[in-house]
Parts: structure tokens; C-alpha cells; sequence
């Protein structure tokens, strides 16, 4: 047992490795990160190839269940990008493939037992919202050169008016990586904290030696509805972290 909800988000040194300044060491975050990596590869290589005599891999042209569902992931992945974006993001489809499979995955692993919630980490989804954001903003200086200052000017624009919007639109845009990532961390982190303060309260009950001890099945009723909320919550996440960063990207690349 935990002695506090808040101690599953501690971040602990697993393997120490120091090569001269450097510090390589193993965090059970590292770690979780290592297997979202490996484990989807796995999918995609065992569960989704066909071994034919040649020891060669391809799709099967049937698909079986594990192959439907890496399909399904591109294809959600896809409808995003060509919904906000249309064919003019289909060179972005690697890109935004990989940051939703990469937060869905860890999302849903932090789900399991005993597991790390690496999202649910602020420096993490901070990391991971400013690396898109410097990205898209490299993406836009490249195609309009001095004109993607028009994306804090709306055209029809008195000057007059200007003055006023112009600084809300360059705040609004600042601040748009810092709620990419303070969104996904808040919402998982105060998700599993409510789950933990369930479990407590449910263990509390079981501890007592009166007919109280009987009424803990009531908590842990309640525990199993929030694990399938929890469930949503970490698909929809996931979801609404990509379609934000294709509103992004297709702002940098369309401009107003």
C-alpha cells in the first residue's frame, strides 16, 4: 500500500549509469517509455506480419485481430489529419501517427497495475507540447516566410482594433503549448489520484473489526466505474491531444 496518492508519481532510480558527466540511469519512467516503444513495435512486427518461406514480412491481405487494430490506430491518425488539415497535411501522417499512438499507449499502460503513468508527469506532456510547438512554428516560418504574422492580425482588421487584438492573439498563441500539456497531465494525474483515494478508503473500511468491515465492496464498486472512466478518459486524451496539434498544424500551414 501506498502511504500517500500522490507517491505512484514518484519517479525512482532503478539502474544508476554515469558514463564520465553524463548520467544515463534507469527511472521506472524511462522505463514505461521503453516498453510503450517496444511493445507497440512488438504489435506491429509479430502480431501484425506474415512469416512466409522466405522469412520475409508482409500485411496480411486478411487482416487478423492484431493487424485491425494497428490499422484502426493509422486510420484514426489519418481521419485527424485529413479532417482539419486535408491533403495538404498528408506528408505530416508519420508525425502525428506517432504522438497519438505514443500517448494513447502510455496512457493505457499506466492503466495496469503496478505501472507508471509517464503522462501523468508535467515535464513529460511539457516536453512533448513544446518539441510539437517549436516544430510547427519552424513548419510555418519555412512556407511564410515574415507572413505568418498575419496569424495574430484576422484580416479586415482596423488598425485601431488591431492594437487591442494583436497582443490577446500573441498571448493566446504562447500559451497554446503550455495547455497542450498542462491538459493531459492534469486530467491523468487527478484520475489516478481519485482512484488511489478510493482504494485507501475502500482498505480503511476492510481494516475495521465491526460490520463496517462488510460495506468496503461499496468502494470498490465505485473503483471499477472509474476504471472504465479512467479507460475514456485516457482514449479521449489521447485523441484530443492529436486533434489539437492538427488545429495547430494546419494553422501554420493555412494560416487565418
Amino acid at each position: 500500500m501506498l502511504s500517500t496518492p500522490l507517491e505512484q508519481f514518484q519517479i525512482i532510480l532503478l539502474f544508476s549509469i554515469k558514463l564520465f558527466c553524463f548520467d544515463f540511469s534507469i527511472t521506472n519512467l524511462v522505463l514505461v517509455n521503453m516498453l510503450v516503444l517496444i511493445f507497440f513495435a512488438a504489435i506491429v512486427y509479430f502480431f501484425s506480419s506474415n512469416f512466409n518461406y522466405l522469412n520475409e514480412t508482409s500485411f496480411f491481405f486478411i487482416p487478423n485481430a492484431w493487424q485491425v487494430l494497428v490499422e484502426t490506430l493509422y486510420e484514426a491518425s489519418l481521419q485527424l489529419l485529413f479532417d482539419n488539415i486535408n491533403k495538404d497535411g498528408e506528408k505530416y501522417f508519420p508525425f502525428i501517427s506517432v504522438i497519438f499512438t505514443f500517448v494513447l499507449f502510455s496512457n493505457l499502460i499506466g492503466l495496469i497495475p503496478y505501472s507508471f503513468t509517464t503522462t501523468s508527469h508535467l515535464i513529460v506532456t511539457f516536453t512533448l507540447s513544446f518539441s510539437i510547438f517549436i516544430g510547427i512554428n519552424i513548419i510555418c516560418i519555412q512556407r511564410h516566410k515574415f507572413h505568418m504574422m498575419s496569424l495574430f492580425i484576422p484580416s479586415n482588421t482596423s488598425f485601431g482594433l488591431a492594437l487591442l487584438l494583436v497582443p490577446i492573439e500573441l498571448i493566446s498563441y504562447i500559451f497554446r503549448p503550455i495547455s497542450l500539456g498542462v491538459r493531459l497531465f492534469a486530467n491523468l494525474m487527478a484520475g489516478h489520484t481519485l482512484l488511489k483515494v478510493i482504494v485507501g478508503f475502500s482498505w480503511s473500511m476492510l481494516l475495521l473489526e465491526d460490520l463496517l468491515a462488510v460495506f468496503h465492496v461499496l468502494p470498490l464498486l465505485i473503483l471499477v466505474l472509474l476504471m472504465g472512466l479512467e479507460l475514456g478518459v485516457a482514449l479521449i486524451q489521447a485523441y484530443v491531444f492529436t486533434i489539437l496539434t492538427c488545429i495547430y498544424l494546419n494553422d501554420a500551414i493555412n494560416l487565418h
